[in-house]
């Protein structure tokens, strides 16, 4: 069975093309190195196939948010790549976590004092990271905390400090003070803690132009997203194409989709494609967004609906109109800034979106150096 004819659409990543991100991101920050944050199943690309890409291309340290995603991906892994779990750990879940041996990222005060109390009933020290809020309000160690943690360091006994960490709030926008701000703040906070390598830089961190510290988290760069405005210098992973069902002729006046939004301004064709918000193709794209065939732009005509939508194809000559003609919804064309632009987004939610309906396709070419 030709699982390409029978999915509504196919998803092509191109992990060579991951590595490359990889390596144009380490050379931009050497000395630092760089670890893969391959949260959310790898940005929706599959975690598991993301990090054999990173590994090979020379990545040493991963990322996931939640310890259900590090206990999926830990088995996979060599035993000597550390995996971090940045948003810490719920209550009574220490024990999970020191059992597969994550790293978890600690954030307060409570997170260390539960993990310490887990290293002690364990009779071994447990590694950790601690992460500082240095200005961002999402989660770390707020500055009193840090304070009263370096008055009692004993609440540390049992742990093994191998990282400080904070994050970026406007990395994406070079000129943004806040960057400076939070580096300062970040610096002078970790030094009230024990020695321990820093990390501060994401992926539009990584393009800075600073020092960047001892471990840079890289994450949309790795993907092919623009990691800061402006022009992008990452190659993209991903294409989307998907078929023509069904094309039909309507007079000028006629409405198209669900609540007949969009109304044919001259006597038109309209392509149908197998392709809706059900397989993370945003709704908010309906009369704003586009596809491509043949290269020659064709506009969504009405809503997005949960399986299908509706394209505007008068433009397009009939030859590359037949039921089973392709097109192009991420690719040459169209990258998924293009799209999250159009779809009043960010590029991190056109990845994560993306549906598990599609046939899925993996370039292994270029992985490794």
């Amino acid at each position: 069975m030709d699982e390409d004819v029978i999915a509504g659409a196919v998803l092509r990543i191109d992990l060579g093309a991951l590595a490359a991100n990889y390596r144009i991101i380490q050379r931009a920050v050497a000395p630092a190195a760089v670890a893969g944050v391959v949260k959310a199943d790898g940005y929706g690309l599959g975690a598991a196939q993301v990090a054999e890409a990173l590994i090979g291309a020379g990545c040493r340290h991963l990322f996931v948010a939640l310890l259900t995603e590090a206990a999926a991906l830990k088995p996979q892994l060599p035993p000597n790549i550390p995996l971090f779990v940045l948003n810490g750990l719920n209550p009574g879940a220490e024990p999970a976590c020191a059992a597969i041996g994550a790293i978890p990222v600690l954030n307060s005060l409570d997170q260390i004092d539960r993990w310490a109390a887990e290293a002690q009933r364990r009779g071994r020290t447990l590694p950790a990271a601690l992460q500082l809020d240095s200005g961002m309000s999402r989660l770390g160690l707020p500055p009193e905390e840090v304070e009263a943690l370096a008055a009692d360091s004993a609440r540390l006994d049992g742990i093994e400090t191998v990282l400080v960490m904070s994050h970026l709030a406007c990395a994406d926008d070079p000129a943004a003070a806040a960057n400076a701000r939070q580096r300062a703040a970040f610096l002078s906070l970790a030094e009230r803690l024990p020695a321990a390598r820093r990390s501060l830089d994401n992926s539009g961190g990584s393009l800075l132009p600073r020092g960047h510290l001892d471990l840079v988290r890289a994450g949309i760069a790795l993907y092919g997203g623009a990691p800061q405005e402006g022009e992008n210098p990452m190659r993209p992973v991903v294409s989307l194409t998907t078929r023509i069902v069904q094309t039909r002729t309507v007079p000028a006046g006629t409405g198209v989709g669900y609540g007949l939004s969009w109304v044919a301004p001259r006597e038109s064709r309209i392509a149908t494609v197998p392709v809706g918000y059900a397989d993370g193709w945003p709704r908010h794209l309906g009369n704003i967004g586009a596809a491509f065939i043949g290269g020659i732009r064709v506009p969504i005509a009405g809503r997005v609906s949960m399986d299908s939508l509706t394209l505007d194809v008068t433009d397009v000559p009939d030859a590359l109109l037949a039921p089973g003609s392709l097109v192009e919804l991420l690719g040459p064309h169209q990258t998924i800034d293009m799209v999250a632009r159009d779809a009043g987004t960010i590029s991190y939610e056109i990845l994560t979106r993306l549906g598990h309906r599609y046939a899925r396709h993996y370039a292994t070419e270029g992985m490794t150096a």
